[in-house]
């Protein structure tokens, strides 16, 4: 597959370094808005604005937001399942954005997806056995009798019995059909897992079950994982990047225990200080942020800083100019004024700009 992704340097021995496996360059989409009364479109929702994103072999970005933040549209970019209106997607290589037919199905096999509802993934009519050999006969080609043995190995491989396989979907729990969705998106050996709000479907318990069994099967499979999520501490606890996304825009991504343990952008904090704390001295003397307002409509996002509605540090250049990129020392980049302009934070914490700029307005 031996495209090259663009704006790729070389290195000191003049090898092109290892590209990303997944490399997102100024993707967007924009869904029409139909008017069934003028018969005609009335306007755009920017579901996905210019989004720059990469994604190492064998590692976790959690991507994270508000319901309507783009997350999902994202994850289906990457899927091809939808078109990009402009830009580019590139997995393992290749512009997929560019790619029909054989060679789209080629690439399709190295990315794979598990949904939220796992009853909506899996035919009713069909036995999950049935469900998981459909893509290894329609991707590997394999004969009845080595899809079976395969069907056998991938249910181990997620701690479910072989007599799983006879079971229809009604039949079994919510958590044991997320384990064979798992399994049979891994059946093909793919690069790339894209779990998109995997356990939220799921209560508790199941849902830590499942947020372990994606880290013991990446550790063992070497697959990397594109996981979207609302809950930042599910997400925290198994990326080792996390891209925080607000009204289509990515405003602030780095290594994980970065953007958890110090967050540069103010949503980050917001997001960050509405989940609850196990010790309830600490979590009554947690500082709560209630974001007002509500997520302002991709239809007619706000100019400048799409955040500035809601932020409680905003100045005037938010609601006029668009926030540049600032990189950290640490690696994190964050798309806010507060680092580039009035108090010149340089990479500080909200919580220091708190501290340091008081009431900005």
């Amino acid at each position: 597959m031996g495209a090259e992704y663009p704006g790729v340097g070389t290195g000191s021995n003049g090898d092109a370094p290892p590209a990303p496996l997944v490399r997102t360059v100024g993707v967007t989409k924009a869904f029409p808005i139909e008017s069934q009364l003028l018969r005609r479109t009335v306007g755009t929702v920017l579901a996905v604005d210019r989004v720059d994103f990469e994604l190492a072999a064998g590692r976790t970005v959690g991507l994270v937001g508000e319901s309507g933040s783009g997350k999902s549209t994202f994850a289906r970019l990457v899927l091809r399942i939808i078109e990009p209106t402009a830009g580019q997607v590139w997995v393992d290589g290749v512009d997929i954005t560019k790619l029909q037919g054989k060679a789209l199905r080629s690439v399709r096999r190295n990315v794979q997806a598990v949904f939220q509802d796992p009853y909506s993934s899996f035919d009713p009519s069909a036995t999950v056995g049935d469900s998981m050999r459909e893509p290894l006969e329609a991707h590997l080609g394999l004969a009845r009798a080595a899809q079976r043995v395969r069907v056998a190995e991938l249910l181990d491989l997620v701690g479910l019995p072989v007599e799983f396989a006879e079971r229809f979907p009604n039949e079994v729990s919510g958590g044991q059909l997320q384990r064979a969705a798992i399994a049979r998106a891994l059946g093909v050996s793919p690069k790339l897992l894209v779990l998109d709000e995997p356990v939220t479907a799921l209560d508790m318990s199941t849902q830590a079950q499942i947020v372990n069994l994606l880290a013991d099967l990446q550790r063992e499979l070497g697959v990397a994982y594109l996981l979207i999520a609302h809950d930042l501490a599910i997400v925290a606890h198994v990326s080792d990047t996390i891209a925080v996304m607000y009204l289509g825009r990515i405003v602030e991504v780095g290594p994980a225990a970065s953007v958890e343990g110090t967050p540069r952008h103010p949503y980050t904090e917001a997001l960050l200080s509405a989940i609850p704390v196990p010790n309830p001295a600490r979590q009554r003397e947690r500082r709560r942020i209630i974001l007002e307002g509500d997520v302002p409509s991709p239809a007619n996002p706000p100019t400048g800083c799409h955040f500035h509605t809601r932020c409680p540090y905003a100045m005037d250049v938010c609601r006029q100019e668009e926030p540049p990129a600032f990189e950290c020392a640490d690696g994190t980049t964050v798309f806010c004024h507060l680092h580039t302009s009035g108090p010149q934070l340089a990479g500080a914490s909200v919580a220091e700009a708190r501290v340091r700029l008081g009431s900005c307005g």
